[in-house]
């Protein structure tokens, strides 16, 4: 199991600390994903796009460290598992709500160039 983030090994800047829990590009797309409720992890790798199997599980992982994400295995064969936002992952929609919105702006005015 990952570690969890020590508060003392933060960013001091509120920006930064935001930016070292999902600043990569592979988190953002968990977390828009999963926005929409509970996933399983082959329904993730496919909504995310070209991540590879290693990657996403690392990524997974350290976002269940961070308390972003919950994952559930059920004791079935063959096993299930599935990733659900927490309430403090949920608390990123607005900042993924706002990525959304920018992007949509940014693609309008490089249309109408």
């Amino acid at each position: 199991m990952a570690q969890k983030t020590a508060i003392n090994s933060l960013p001091a800047c509120p920006v930064e600390t935001t930016l070292t829990l999902i600043g990569s590009k592979w988190k953002v797309l968990i977390l828009r994903d999963l926005t929409g409720g509970k996933m399983r992890f082959g329904e993730l790798k496919r909504s995310v796009g070209s991540v590879s199997q290693k990657v996403l599980t690392a990524q997974l992982r350290e976002m269940e460290a961070d308390g972003l994400l919950t994952r559930t295995v059920y004791a079935e064969v063959p096993p299930r598992v599935e990733y659900e936002l927490t309430d403090l992952g949920k608390s990123l929609k607005p900042v993924l709500a706002s990525l959304w919105a920018w992007g949509e702006d940014y693609k309008a005015k490089l249309a109408g160039e």
